[in-house]
């Protein structure tokens, strides 16, 4: 059973028969979590690197922000259960598709981003598909925590 999750949101499921997916991650950072013991897992698709910049929108929308997104997601599934060192990351998304010229660097800026918050919590990544000037459809498959990224027809575990 699929379940959609938009731009700017994230779902949190223990439900073997699910799958989360995500469409038109383009400079978007797309993140699985997923504890392979509790076999309990997330999905988050955020658009802009940090809250700060825009306290307002952060507070009305904090899914938005890679660093309030994560912040987030890590609680919710703390709250749930999952152990930090049973935590699978993988990353998708960051690329910079609307941006050709790289001049605000979104898509390089939510990826760093990303990456700064899992390690500030010690969690490594596990798996990646990200930068280049493409968009990307990201699947996580609780059952057994494979993620997957598509790009136009083309799909492969990462």
């Amino acid at each position: 059973m699929k379940k959609i999750i938009g731009i700017s949101d994230m779902q949190i499921s223990e439900n073997p028969e699910e799958q989360l997916i995500t469409y038109s991650l383009g400079s978007c950072i797309g993140l699985t979590l997923y504890d392979r013991e509790l076999r309990i897992g997330g999905l988050l698709h955020s658009m802009l690197p940090v809250s700060r910049k825009n306290k307002e929108k952060a507070k009305k929308k904090p899914l938005m922000f890679v660093d309030k997104g994560i912040e987030m997601m890590l609680t919710e599934l703390f709250n749930k259960g999952a152990r930090r060192k049973n935590l699978i990351a993988k990353l998708a998304g960051g690329s910079k598709l609307l941006d050709k010229k790289d001049m605000f660097k979104i898509g390089r800026r939510n990826y760093v981003v990303a990456r700064k918050m899992l390690w500030k919590n010690d969690i490594l990544i596990d798996g990646e598909d990200v930068g280049g000037t493409v968009s990307r459809t990201m699947s996580l498959y609780l059952v057994d925590g494979r993620t997957t990224v598509r790009i136009k027809r083309e799909e492969k575990e990462i």
